[in-house]
């Protein structure tokens, strides 16, 4: 018996295997058990009123209801051997139309002792506390991970709902944090179609607060840029699941109006055009280059005198501009075209212009203009009413003048033309083009900004397309030039 035990001492001392980790021990705040407390919470919850306690608890459901629990973990020991665990983890950098962050892997298996006490606290004694304050039974099903953001990373507007999510909690493990860090959890109000409208309300990432808010049809949020550059906002976040709320039938759109092409002859096009791009045996190479790759770049399109005073009236002038959205699908802002200063006015009717669906025509092979050559000229033209249709979509574009762009549209068979105009764009500021087949996460083409170029990209129906959020890496190029913010473009869609 003496021999066992010495046996068992020898391999805990770890000369043959690992000593297994002492689990460590959580405790939450004792606030929100007190009975007054909660009942305030559940009562304040059910009626969808406002309630905040000396203790550190509020609840509001303004714009959609959500709670604020002040230091939520009653150790700080346990906090910091926390931080380190999560900082240990491998983070894996995700990246798209939505977000730019670095998240863990799920945190559900993990064995550290400080992730496993809190993964436990937060499956059983709070989760049955949620359940009682909400009056909603919560499953076992948990989804639990780390994210960090640093400089520049961003989630834009979005709802959370996925089938099975109830309630949404992030815990905050962050340095002092001051609005002009960035960082901070929006949240937005709703009009009457479920649509995000504006921020009405931006929580401030604190230490040891926990945030958790009801997943609804109207819980649209976002996280906004971290701008501080020595700053990490680190969290755990995830989603309790339960019975989802009804939601009501998803809102639709009204489709953008086409504006029918302006009828202005060649001679708009030779005032405009760099000439090379108008010899027809050039316009044959581009044909040829695009219609084996499906894109092309045409660089210096534009005579350089015209495009220097396009610039100049862009930046100089007092147009007006109005915001595009709603901010979960797109976040611009378009010109009032009443407004535009002449110059200007003159690009958009020569991009708009009969003799530019033409010309596009020659460039892609495609039939822009009724009057283009192209293969449906061998069809058998009997029936009108199919002629007619065509030439109803040949005749008509979507156009729309922005300086900053973060959009994801479907749309049907189109040729895309955006000519860009900024100086000395870096990649890393964000605003390039992405087009993704629809599913999958993997970029077809990525086209970035380039100072008075057309960019020419044939988008199917199956085909995405999404301008990456503009970061503010990109206000250190706006210090040393104050007439350089963003960019402007002229974006117009031609449809075959």
């Amino acid at each position: 018996m003496n021999s066992k035990r010495k046996h068992l001492n020898i391999q805990s001392q770890g000369t043959g295997k690992k000593k297994e980790k002492r689990e460590e021990e959580v405790g939450i705040s004792d606030v929100i058990n007190e009975e007054v407390v909660k009942n305030r919470v559940r009562e304040t919850w059910r009626r969808k009123e406002r309630y905040s306690h000396e203790a550190g608890i509020e609840v509001d459901a303004n714009p959609f209801p959500h709670c604020i629990i002040k230091d939520f973990i009653q150790s700080q020991s346990f906090l910091e051997g926390l931080q380190k665990e999560l900082l240990d983890l491998n983070f894996h950098q995700k990246s798209n139309d939505l977000y730019k962050f670095k998240q863990s892997a799920d945190l559900k298996k993990r064995k550290d002792s400080h992730i496993s006490a809190l993964r436990k606290v937060l499956f059983e004694q709070f989760r049955s506390w949620l359940s009682e304050i909400m009056q909603v039974e919560l499953e076992n099903t948990v989804d639990i991970s780390c994210a960090k953001y640093e400089y520049t990373d961003v989630l834009l507007c979005h709802d959370d709902e996925l089938e099975g999510r109830r309630v949404a909690f992030i815990l905050y493990l962050v340095p002092p944090w001051d609005r002009s860090d960035g960082g901070t959890l929006d949240l937005y109000s709703t009009d009457e179609h479920c649509q995000p409208q504006q921020i009405v309300k931006s929580l401030l990432p604190s230490l040891n607060t926990l945030v958790f808010f009801e997943v609804s049809p109207v819980s649209f949020h976002q996280v906004s840029e971290v701008t501080s550059e020595g700053k990490r906002r680190l969290s755990v976040s995830g989603w309790f699941h339960g019975r989802s709320l009804e939601r009501p039938p998803r809102y639709m759109e009204p489709a953008q109006p086409r504006t029918p092409h302006i009828p202005r002859d060649e001679s708009l096009l030779y005032e405009w055009v760099n000439p090379q791009y108008m010899d027809l045996a050039y316009q044959a190479q581009v044909q040829e280059e695009f219609e084996e790759s499906s894109e092309i770049l045409l660089k210096d399109f534009l005579k350089a005198d015209k495009f220097d005073m396009v610039c100049e009236a862009l930046r100089k002038s007092d147009i007006v501009w109005k915001r595009r959205g709603p901010p979960n699908k797109r976040c611009y802002e378009c010109a009032e075209e009443a407004a535009l200063p002449e110059c200007v006015s003159q690009c958009w009717e020569l991009l708009a212009s009969e003799a530019m669906f033409l010309l596009l025509s020659n460039f892609t092979g495609l039939k822009l203009h009724y009057l283009a050559s192209g293969d449906d000229d061998e069809e058998d033209d009997d029936d009108d009413d199919d002629k007619e249709e065509k030439e109803e979509k040949t005749d008509e574009t979507v156009a729309g003048s922005s300086d900053a762009a973060g959009n994801s549209i479907a749309g049907l068979e189109e040729k895309e033309a955006p000519g860009k105009t900024m100086g000395d764009w870096q990649t890393e500021y964000g605003g390039f083009t992405s087009y993704i087949a629809n599913g999958e996460d993997e970029e077809l083409l990525t086209i970035y900004p380039e100072n008075n170029s057309l960019a020419l990209v044939y988008r199917d129906r199956e085909t995405l397309k999404f301008v990456k959020h503009i970061n503010h890496q990109s206000l250190e190029r706006l210090r040393q030039n104050p007439d350089r913010q963003g960019f402007y473009d002229f974006s117009f869609v031609y449809y075959e």
